[in-house]
């Protein structure tokens, strides 16, 4: 159950850190509007308090979420920029979760 609320709350966690960087991003290079930066701004708050939640040091937390970042960037490549991820993209993202279960859910005691 612990591994489940970990991965939901980290892949929550890098949809509002995504949104907070692609909002300014739209306004810097494509033209849109400079309100964008409100729920930009909003959105990398709620960033940084969906870290907080999680129950184990803070370095652990932020290296294994790094992790999943890069995988469910890959996933707004392919749904939000319409770009089809590689085969080696795809590997590199499973390589980063493997990465990220190790951190979170290896034995702490070694």
């Amino acid at each position: 159950m612990f591994e489940l609320k970990t991965i939901t709350l980290f892949l929550i966690t890098a949809v509002a850190e995504i949104v907070g960087c692609y909002l300014p991003y739209l306004w810097l290079k494509q033209g849109k509007s400079v309100w964008l930066l409100i729920p930009a701004a909003l959105s990398l708050a709620l960033f940084a308090w969906l870290l907080s939640l999680h129950p184990t040091a803070a370095g652990r937390v932020y290296a294994a979420y790094g992790g999943v970042y890069v995988f469910v960037a890959i996933l707004w490549l392919w749904g939000v920029d319409g770009i089809k991820p590689t085969s080696w993209d795809i590997l590199g993202g499973i390589v980063v979760l493997i990465g990220m279960a190790i951190i979170m859910f290896a034995p702490k005691n070694l």
